[in-house]
């Protein structure tokens, strides 16, 4: 049985909720949580976007057992990865033996505030693949230099390096992405019940890596204020494509949303009370072969969704008791 996660979202919460609703997911038996990590919300509703780093001190220290990710860190533009390097060698320190690095190749959305070019899709996964080069080497420890086609590094080193050295995983939805993280990740991370994404994983490297899903709900005491509160908080679940990468402001996604219906984000957001809805989406990413899934609460109310999975679906899930 896999084993089921609890998302921290950044955008929609402040630094002190999130570790508030870490330390509750881990009183409620979530065994694992990813944290979003981003520069901007999606859209101004959501209203929030607090440094992960800083909110990942704050955890370790509210926690015991919970292991905790970035879900995902971009260390490509907005961050160098030396200094993505030294960040999670630090929180691993803090964790020892449950923190883990999720990378990505990053959106737009949060990767131009310094004015860097945005660069195409294939070139991203390069300086990706690059990125966790600059990371392993700078923790293999001592001084250490690196000149490669997009990152140069000059006698650095990471004095603070954990004893438990903290995996890395790759988020990926396309095929090359898939291989790459089969190729270079000790895991994916993955955000749709795809078994084609897990099986190009597998093959290029995969086998026997930890694979992680992401799974957004709306719990609500009903389903008409779910669907409403789905919609309010997370439309951009409801866009489909590569608008999700290449949009630059919250305010154009918010151009996007006016053309993304209630019925919609319905479609992408298991809404409402019945358990056996939130059982249903689980499993959809457990038979495509999760072995880690991940909840995401849309919207304000994470004590009344922590609850409801602690009562309900934790139980039917085999997951009393796992953290």
């Amino acid at each position: 049985m896999a084993e089921i996660g609890y998302k921290l979202s950044s955008e929609e919460h402040a630094s002190q909720a999130l570790v508030e609703n870490a330390v509750r997911a881990e009183a409620a038996g979530f065994s694992f949580a990813l944290i979003s990590d981003h520069f901007h919300p999606w859209i101004d509703r959501q209203g929030q976007s607090p440094f992960v780093w800083g909110v990942l001190g704050a955890v370790a220290n509210a926690t015991e057992r919970l292991h905790v990710g970035t879900g995902v860190t971009c260390p490509t533009i907005r961050i160098h990865p030396a200094i993505i390097a030294q960040a999670a060698a630090t929180a691993a320190q803090l964790m020892p033996g449950r923190f883990f690095l999720g990378v990505g190749s990053g959106e737009n959305l949060n990767e131009h505030i310094l004015g860097d070019k945005w660069p195409p899709v294939d070139t991203r996964q390069e300086m990706l693949e690059e990125a966790v080069e600059v990371i392993r080497q700078l923790w293999q420890g001592g001084q250490q230099s690196y000149e490669g086609a997009f990152y140069v590094v000059e006698n650095a080193r990471v004095y603070s390096l954990p004893d438990e050295l903290p995996p890395i995983y790759i988020a990926a939805s396309g095929e090359k992405a898939a291989q790459l993280a089969g190729r270079i990740g000790d895991g994916l991370i993955g955000t749709s019940p795809k078994p084609e994404t897990i099986d190009v994983f597998r093959r290029a490297g995969g086998k026997g890596k930890p694979v992680y899903g992401e799974v957004s709900v709306c719990w609500a005491a009903s389903e008409k204020e779910a669907r409403r509160t789905a919609h309010e908080w997370w439309p951009t679940s409801g866009m489909s494509g590569q608008l999700g990468q290449e949009l630059a402001l919250p305010a154009h996604f918010e151009q996007v949303v006016p053309m993304v219906t209630e019925d919609r984000v319905a479609e992408e957001v298991a809404c409402g009370p019945d358990p056996q809805r939130h059982i249903d989406a689980i499993r959809k990413y457990i038979d495509a072969g999760y072995d880690h899934v991940c909840v995401h609460q849309v919207g304000p109310d994470q004590a009344g969704f922590i609850e409801f999975y602690e009562r309900e679906i934790m139980p039917a899930l085999g997951q009393v008791g796992v953290a």
